[in-house]
């Protein structure tokens, strides 16, 4: 039996859980440790980048392929750092679009005022 494992996926919900430990526990983190916020945060970078597959055989997901594999669209010759900063943008933008329109329903649930603002200067330095 063969599967076939989106190995983009997991390389996002890390890059993902890295960006989001340089933003405030409140409201961000608190926010986004929201099972829906989360999936909406990641559908969204997901669709805005090359997805990359594998088949497995027998089900059985050998790590250290699956882990290369899965970071291959960011460590192309030439361009790593560009195609890293493209993907840490795309969190950043998904984490303001979504605090921005779920502003209402995210500080009845983390009890306290969020403000949609985004702070872009320290997104590039």
């Amino acid at each position: 039996m063969t599967t076939v494992v989106n190995l983009t996926q997991q390389s996002i919900v890390g890059e993902i859980e890295s960006v989001l430990d340089t933003y405030p526990y409140h409201p961000y983190q608190e926010a986004f440790a929201i099972p829906d916020l989360r999936q909406e945060l990641i559908s969204f970078v997901l669709n805005r980048i090359p997805s990359f597959y594998t088949a497995m055989s027998n089900g059985q997901i050998p790590l250290a392929e699956a882990e290369e594999a899965s970071l291959a669209y960011y460590k192309l010759p030439g361009k790593p750092l560009e195609q890293q900063l493209h993907l840490q943008n795309l969190i950043h933008q998904g984490i303001c679009l979504i605090v921005q329109e779920k502003s209402d329903s995210i500080s009845d649930r983390v009890c306290e005022t969020v403000e949609p603002a985004c702070e872009p200067s320290h997104w590039f330095g």
